[in-house]
């Protein structure tokens, strides 16, 4: 077990799958000492029977003892201890991710809401191979809800919006993910051969989320570690992952699979980022590097000059300004990115001002 010294006297077990009552595990970890939270609480199925094909045969639905509530007054409490429990042990900049059905999901939403978590988006996995509805009394279950929400309203919370873009084939990624459910090597099987946990999420699933809602080195928590999907995949994308689950059968499991995953190297687990993130460079420090001179003619795509002052500023005919502010009074813009709109001559060539911020920024990281 690897212990890290948190704030106070405490510290946390990073990566390690702690066997116990999720709710007293949390409330005894160290305040604001976890990045992410990933839950997939019981759903509550309410189920009153078992259920059969049209063959008669049963279908391997969840009827565990740990998905049994007396009441929905029961289930509220009990989500109401551990969020409260999850929200404590979340930093500030923290955030937290809840998945359920709609015999739960919306219980769920009224409650972090009223604790003071301020939602971000509701994300629907759409199955592209759900379970058919054997009775044909109601429309096919062909979806889950995720809820992503961060510690409170105005928080800071990690967002990498150009990875999950890039992962998107370069198309802004929408809140409805298409998605298999878990099958094939993937599903983790009992000595019987059986599914070994009735709700086992996939693995693209919890890679999209840390992707976009964490970096490497980040501490992701899992109250409801099951056999440890959260774990392999945190593991593998190089973050730090605690694991808590009160089945000792599922821990066993998830410890076994765990220990098959290799960590990523480094290089490769850097992912795209937006050009807001990256360092602030002033046009005026190109000219005080001598990158630009005072006096040189910068020029547009569409023909239109200005001369570099010493300042960092531009002078052009009776326009005087930053490089945005000459760019848009020249076209009669509202408003103009001076960075893509100047260029320079070297070689004969018209090379964008961009180019060298880009050196800088190179220089700097």
């Amino acid at each position: 077990m690897e212990l890290v010294q948190a704030s106070g006297a405490a510290t946390l077990p990073l990566n390690e799958i702690i066997c116990g009552d999720c709710i007293e595990v949390m409330r005894a970890l160290p305040e604001a000492s976890v990045d992410l939270i990933f839950a997939d609480p019981p759903y509550n199925l309410q189920l009153k029977s078992e259920l059969h094909r049209p063959d008669n045969s049963r279908v391997d639905a969840v009827d565990d003892d740990w998905d049994r509530f007396a009441s929905f007054e029961d289930y509220d409490r009990f989500t109401r201890d551990w969020l409260s429990a999850a929200r404590r042990i979340l930093k500030p900049n923290g955030a937290i991710w809840v998945i359920g059905s709609y015999h739960n999901i919306f219980r769920v939403g009224a409650t972090l809401q009223s604790l003071g978590f301020w939602i971000l988006n509701d994300v629907i996995w759409r199955k592209s191979n759900p379970m058919p509805n054997f009775r044909g009394k109601r429309l096919t279950n062909a979806h889950e809800t995720l809820i992503w929400a961060s510690r409170e309203e105005g928080a800071k919370y990690t967002f990498n919006y150009e990875a999950l873009k890039a992962l998107n084939d370069g198309v802004q990624m929408r809140s409805d993910w298409v998605l298999p459910i878990c099958t094939g090597h993937e599903r983790l099987k009992g000595e019987d051969g059986s599914k070994a946990h009735p709700t086992q999420k996939p693995q693209a699933l919890l890679h999209r989320v840390l992707v976009a809602t964490t970096n490497p080195g980040d501490v992701v928590l899992d109250p409801f570690f099951g056999t440890g999907t959260t774990g392999a995949v945190a593991k593998m994308l190089g973050r730090d992952f605690i694991g808590i689950e009160r089945d000792e059968g599922y821990v066993k499991l998830a410890r076994r699979r765990i220990a098959d995953v290799r960590r990523l190297d480094r290089a490769v687990l850097e992912v795209s980022s937006s050009r807001r993130a990256e360092p602030r460079v002033p046009f005026g420090q190109l000219v005080e590097r001598g990158l630009l001179r005072p006096g040189e003619v910068l020029v547009s795509v569409s023909g239109k000059t200005a001369k570099v002052r010493a300042d960092g500023t531009l002078v052009a005919q009776d326009v005087k300004g930053s490089i945005h502010q000459v760019g848009a009074a020249l076209e009669g813009a509202p408003s103009c990115n001076g960075w893509t709109y100047w260029h320079f001559r070297r070689d004969g060539q018209a090379v964008p001002i961009d180019v060298l911020r880009q050196q800088i920024r190179a220089e700097m990281n």
